[in-house]
């Protein structure tokens, strides 16, 4: 991740700055949680691939660093208010807003960042890119809500579950590159091009996402393991154990969704392992990681172009 950062590393301490600069506000408990969560760091991937499409497309200007404060701050806006509908406790290794500050101030204060991104797409004045995110925006949040009514139903499908990531993960990262490609004056194909890319790449990322909250790290990862379980998410390592594994490992996930318990965490890990559920999400993360990689081969050799090909790589083989 270091090596990709080094390509846009002046850019990226501005939009850092940026970020820190556009937190300002007459209230103070706004600018401490916005500071709160935003310097608990992150990869920060969303905001680099904004910057890195830009340069891939032969163009990285200053409304490419806008950009990317504006893709942080949805995304971040995301994460509060993420915590607040799961009851999360931790996040990046720390005490989540809400568990510090209360469900209210966490929800408020998304609310700000969200505008806060939208004041921000106005001072870019281009009109595709608002029009491309306001629609992405309105995605995500329909994605949170499918998300939750899926909750605690063990019936979900893998085309469910695929439509709750597609809206929810994977259109944030497509909007950051197809905007990257849009702001450098990329021909529409090529903005397709990007648009595919990002949203191929947040699928990979979002599945092993998925496969490490039943063989990750907590310590590593920042949360806590089994904390989709725990909130009744049925994930896709969960929904293949109900489809390809025993009925007595099937009925085990199937219960332990349905009541939202972790009561058999270790039991449901053991049954997710033992059917190949977690090899099997790791084998379309690759799919999905290598498509990334395939549509990106095209464009013209550069620096940018080959931290774009790693970004691929290096989204199913971390740890946290």
């Amino acid at each position: 991740m270091q090596q990709v950062r080094k390509v846009v590393a002046k850019e990226f301490e501005a939009v850092n700055q940026l970020i820190i600069d556009q937190l300002h506000s007459n209230v103070p408990l706004v600018e401490n949680i916005g500071h709160y969560i935003v310097d608990a760091g992150g990869k920060r991937m969303r905001p680099m691939l904004a910057l890195i499409s830009g340069g891939a497309c032969g163009n990285l200007n200053k409304d490419h660093l806008t950009l990317a404060a504006v893709i942080e701050f949805i995304h971040t806006a995301t994460l509060l208010h993420d915590d607040v509908v799961d009851i999360s406790t931790l996040r990046r290794g720390r005490p989540t807003a809400n568990a510090e500050w209360g469900n209210a101030p966490s929800v408020l204060v998304g609310d700000f960042l969200y505008t806060r991104a939208f004041q921000l797409l106005v001072s870019i004045g281009n009109m595709e890119v608002m029009t491309l995110m306001s629609e992405v925006t309105n995605t995500i949040a329909e994605g949170e809500v499918l998300q939750l009514t899926k909750a605690g139903d063990p019936n979900t499908t893998e085309e469910d579950y695929f439509e709750v990531i597609k809206n929810k993960t994977a259109v944030l990262f497509a909007a950051a590159t197809a905007c990257g490609a849009i702001l450098a004056g990329s021909k529409q194909q090529e903005i397709d091009r990007f648009y595919q890319y990002g949203l191929d790449l947040g699928l990979a990322f979002q599945l092993v996402d998925d496969v490490l909250d039943y063989e990750g790290n907590a310590e590593e990862m920042g949360k806590n393991v089994g904390d989709d379980l725990a909130e009744g998410k049925p994930t896709l390592p969960l929904i293949y154990t109900m489809k390809q594994g025993s009925q007595e490992d099937a009925t085990l996930v199937y219960d332990a969704i349905s009541n939202k318990s972790i009561d058999q965490l270790s039991h449901v890990i053991s049954a997710v392992q033992r059917c190949d559920a977690l090899t099997y999400t790791k084998q379309l993360a690759q799919q999905k990681s290598q498509a990334a990689a395939a549509i990106i081969n095209d464009c013209k050799d550069s620096p940018y172009k080959e931290s774009l090909i790693r970004l691929a790589h290096l989204a199913v083989s971390r740890n946290s």
